[in-house]
């Protein structure tokens, strides 16, 4: 069932559930020596995106992508709030066990836990990692699950798919012939890539959702055993919150996934002209023309976008 977003109030608290969730988390992820009861801490932000998605998944989408691809402040806790709600979300997709789903959303939440700090830094930094940062990375997933087992983590599905994610021996094959921790690595690696190419950097402009995904798409590990595919049919070529060229040279924001990747519902933002459209217009591209022609990324849009509108529009013809 849509949530609908009737006033700018609800919008408000709604992206204001979404950006306490992530502060949150980013708090635990900042400060895990100082977090009383640390496991429950990462269960309890588990169970909030899962009341927050099931409210609904496009809106919850929309907050997310809209977060992530227009700021690096605070890139760590975006970075695993959003890669935990995709792989949730390919979990559902693949049908996993529920303790294989509970371990790879909380592996996605710590995953990068040994590098917090230096992840907020790289973010923002101008250049690229100098050798000590260099160093820190590789060493970051083992290290991370030697952090997450001193902090009490018993889980060993968990902490071995954060040691496994970042191998380049990741097998590709079908994932159902996996062992449980390849499995989950394999997804993670995925999805982390996938993340981390939509968000911009101080040194670059994040890609756009749609060259993300076809770059997943186009490996052979990700072709092989799927996981790129779930990922498209899941939040589509364009997901819910980022922007998009129409064929006729006005520019939308997508609000709502289809049946079809590549054809979601859109909120047309900016006409012909280039002028701002007051209100947005929406328009289902899987009905006909105006379709979509190329995405965009988010530093391509000057004008302020009023996003409670384009939600009230796109949940109300839900």
């Amino acid at each position: 069932m849509a949530l609908i977003v009737q006033t700018e109030d609800e919008y408000e608290d709604l992206l204001g559930l979404w950006s306490d969730l992530e502060s949150g988390l980013g708090l635990v992820l900042s400060h895990p020596d100082s977090t009383q009861e640390f496991k429950q801490r990462v269960t309890q932000y588990d169970r909030w995106m899962q009341d927050l998605l099931e409210h609904d998944a496009d809106v919850g989408l929309y907050l997310l992508f809209q977060l992530a691809i227009n700021s690096p402040v605070g890139y760590s806790a975006s970075h695993a709030l959003v890669s935990a709600v995709l792989c949730h979300l390919i979990s559902v997709d693949f049908g996993l066990p529920k303790h294989e789903r509970d371990s790879l959303v909380c592996a996605a939440l710590t995953m990068n836990i040994a590098m917090t700090e230096l992840q907020d830094q790289l973010a923002t930094q101008p250049g690229r990692p100098n050798q000590e940062q260099t160093v820190a990375i590789r060493a970051h997933a083992a290290k991370g699950a030697m952090m997450l087992a001193n902090l009490g983590i018993t889980d060993e599905l968990w902490l071995e798919t954060i040691q496994l994610h970042h191998k380049d021996d990741v097998p590709g094959e079908d994932l159902t012939a996996l062992t449980p921790p390849h499995r989950l690595a394999h997804i993670l690696h995925v999805v982390d890539r996938y993340a981390a190419m939509i968000s911009p950097r101080q040194s670059r402009e994040g890609r756009s959702a749609a060259e993300s995904a076809q770059n997943i798409i186009r490996g052979a590990a990700e072709q092989e055993s799927g996981v790129g595919q779930s990922l498209i049919r899941i939040v589509g070529l364009c997901p819910p919150g980022t922007f998009v060229q129409l064929d006729d040279e006005e520019v939308a924001v997508v609000t709502r996934r289809s049946t079809q990747p590549n054809l979601p519902d859109v909120a047309i933002v900016i006409d012909q002209n280039g002028e701002l459209m007051r209100p947005p217009t929406l328009h289902r591209t899987a009905s006909g023309k105006p379709v979509i022609s190329s995405a965009l990324v988010a530093a391509a849009i000057q004008e302020r976008i009023n996003h409670h509108i384009i939600l009230q529009l796109g949940t109300q013809a839900a």
